[in-house]
C-alpha cells in the first residue's frame, strides 16, 4: 500500500516521518519555512537508510519521490495522507489546519504528531473537524512502531480504519486510545519518570548519567520487551499479579514519589542538568548518538523478531505483508522465467550484520547464501510441509565455497541470483550471486547432498522435486559455466 504524503513541519519529527513514509516507498511531499529544512531531513533520511532496511527480512518498497515546497497548498494537493508535526502552540496548529483544508482532498486523513493536545482541541473551528486525528508518533519514527492514534466521534469509523490500516502498511502499530486526554498514554508515564528524575538531580540524590545508568540497566530492558503490568505479573512468581499487588500495593502509600510536587523550573536547576548531560554525553555528537540509539534499537528489536515478541511481532507482521505478491516467487512455476539465474533472496544488510570495520561480517555472508539455498529449496518444493513429513527429507550442505568481491555496508540492498549447476539424484550444486546494483559484491557455491531425515542416511528426493531439478536442469543447460565456480585456495608455492 502506497501513495503521495505530504509532511508540514519538517523537524525530528516530521524528518521522521517522512523517511519512514519515503522507505515504505510512498511519494513525500514537505513544506518547513526553515531554509536548512532540506539538509536537515537529508541527514535523516541518511540515517534511516541506513538502520530502517535491516529491520526487515523482505525486502521493502523502491524509495518514493522526495519533493519541497514553498507553501503548504502546494504540498497538500493530491496527498493521501497529510503530517502535521509544527510547533506545540494551539493557535500555531489551528491556522496550519486552516491552511491544509483550504488546499487538500476531502479524503485526504489529516494526523497530527501532537503530544499533548486532544483531538477535539485540534478540531476546534475545522473546516472538516472529522478529518484530523491524532497520530502521534515516538522517536524515531522510523525505527519505533507505537503510534497513538486518538480519535473523536467527529471522526467516522470508515475513516479511522483506513487510518489504521495505512499505519499498519507502514510497518507501525497503531494504537487506538478511544478515550481522549492530555497528553494521550504514553507521554503520560514519560512526564512522570521525568518529574521524578528532575527532584532526584536537584535533590542531589543522583546525577542525569546516574539515573540513565538506572534505566538502562534495569526497568528499561524489561518494559522493552514486556511492558509494565506483565513485568509485575511475573514479579509476583507463580501467584502471579494479585500475589504481586498484595505484596507491594502498601507501597502506594509509602513517599516514594514526589509526582504532584513539581520543582520550579530555575535557571540553575537548568544549568546544573545541561553541566552534566554535557558531562556525559558531550563527547558524542547528535548524529553520532543517533547512530549509537539506532544500532541498538536495531539489534533489540531484531532480537524480539526471533521470539516473535513485542515489537518484533509487528516486524514479522510488516514483513509477511512485504513478501506477499513480492519479488521472490513460492514455485518455480511461478516464475516467469527459469531459464536464467533465478532471484532467491532480496533485502537490506543489518545494522547487526557489520563488523568493527564497517564491512558486513563474513559469517553473514554464508547467513545470506543460506537463506538464499533455503528459497531455492522452496522453490523445488523442498518446503517446511516436506521437511516435517515423516516420509520427507532435506538437503545437507556438505561443502561451501565463499569469494568476496567488494565491500558491503548497512543499508545496502542486496539482491542473490542462484544458478542450478547439478540437480540430480541426491545431489545439488547451487552457484549464488550476490550483487548490489550493477555491483558484483560476492559469490557462494554450494554443495548438498538430499537426506532422509528418518534414516539420516542419503537418500533421493521425491519424484515432485527430481521433476522440479530435471525442469531446471533443461532450462539452464545453456547457461555458461558461471566465472569463479569450482575455485578453490590454491596451495603457496
Amino acid at each position: 500500500m502506497t501513495g503521495s504524503a505530504a509532511i508540514i513541519g519538517g523537524g525530528v519529527i516530521g524528518g521522521g516521518w517522512a523517511a519512514r513514509f519515503l522507505l515504505n516507498g510512498w511519494d513525500v511531499r514537505v513544506f518547513d519555512p526553515d531554509p536548512e529544512a532540506e539538509r536537515k531531513i537529508g541527514e535523516v533520511l541518511d540515517n534511516a537508510r541506513r538502520a530502517l532496511p535491516g529491520l526487515s527480512d523482505a525486502p521493502l518498497p523502491g524509495e518514493g519521490r522526495l519533493s519541497f515546497h514553498d507553501d503548504v497548498a502546494d504540498a497538500v494537493a493530491g496527498a493521501d495522507w497529510i503530517q502535521e508535526s509544527v510547533p506545540e502552540r494551539l493557535e500555531v496548529k489551528h491556522a496550519t489546519f486552516a491552511a491544509i483544508q483550504a488546499a487538500c482532498g476531502e479524503a485526504a486523513i489529516i494526523g497530527s504528531s501532537t503530544s499533548g493536545f486532544k483531538p477535539s482541541d485540534l478540531q476546534q473551528g475545522a473546516a472538516r473537524p472529522g478529518q484530523i486525528v491524532v497520530t502521534h508518533p515516538f522517536n524515531p519514527v522510523y525505527l519505533l512502531p507505537l503510534i497513538e492514534l486518538v480519535t473523536t466521534d467527529a471522526n467516522r469509523p470508515e475513516m479511522i480504519e483506513t487510518a489504521r490500516t495505512t499505519l499498519k502498511a507502514l510497518g507501525l502499530f497503531p494504537l487506538h486510545v478511544r478515550k481522549e486526554i492530555d497528553a494521550h498514554i504514553a507521554d503520560r508515564f514519560l512526564e512522570a519518570v521525568w518529574r521524578e528524575a528532575l527532584w532526584l538531580v536537584r535533590d542531589g540524590i543522583a546525577t542525569t548519567e546516574e539515573i540513565d545508568e538506572a534505566i538502562r540497566m534495569g526497568f528499561g530492558l524489561r518494559w522493552a520487551q514486556m511492558g509494565l503490568f506483565e513485568t509485575y505479573r511475573v514479579a509476583g512468581g507463580e501467584a502471579g499479579m494479585r500475589h504481586f499487588m498484595a505484596q507491594f500495593g502498601p507501597c502506594l502509600s509509602s513517599p516514594w514519589t514526589r509526582l504532584m510536587d513539581v520543582p520550579e523550573f530555575t535557571d540553575e536547576l537548568v544549568d546544573l542538568i545541561t553541566e552534566q548531560s554535557d558531562a556525559q554525553s558531550g563527547a558524542h555528537s547528535i548524529r553520532d548518538l543517533e547512530r549509537i540509539r539506532d544500532t541498538n534499537l536495531v539489534g533489540m528489536m531484531r532480537a524480539l523478531k526471533q521470539q516473535d515478541w513485542g515489537a518484533g511481532a509487528v516486524l514479522n507482521a510488516h514483513d509477511a505483508t512485504l513478501r506477499t505478491g513480492g519479488a521472490l516467487a513460492a514455485r518455480i512455476d511461478d516464475l516467469e522465467r527459469i531459464d536464467r539465474p533465478i532471484p532467491t533472496l532480496a533485502r537490506a544488510v543489518p545494522l547487526d550484520w557489520t563488523d568493527y570495520n564497517g564491512h558486513m561480517t563474513e559469517s553473514r555472508y554464508l547467513e545470506a547464501f543460506a537463506c538464499a539455498t533455503d528459497r531455492f529449496m522452496e522453490l523445488i518444493g523442498c518446503d517446511s510441509a516436506y521437511i516435517s513429513d515423516p516420509e520427507g527429507g532435506s538437503y545437507f550442505t556438505a561443502e561451501t565455497h565463499i569469494r568476496h568481491l567488494s565491500e558491503v555496508h548497512a543499508g545496502t540492498r542486496i539482491r542473490i541470483e542462484t544458478q542450478l549447476l547439478l540437480g540430480q539424484g541426491r545431489k545439488l550444486h547451487l552457484f549464488h550471486r550476490m550483487s548490489a546494483g550493477d555491483t558484483l559484491l560476492a559469490t557462494g557455491e554450494h554443495f548438498l547432498l538430499h537426506v532422509s531425515l528418518a534414516t539420516r542416511r542419503p537418500a533421493p528426493p521425491s519424484a515432485a522435486i527430481a521433476a522440479a531439478l530435471a525442469r531446471l536442469t533443461e532450462a539452464q543447460a545453456d547457461l555458461p559455466w558461471p566465472e569463479g565456480a569450482g575455485a578453490a585456495i590454491r596451495r603457496p608455492a
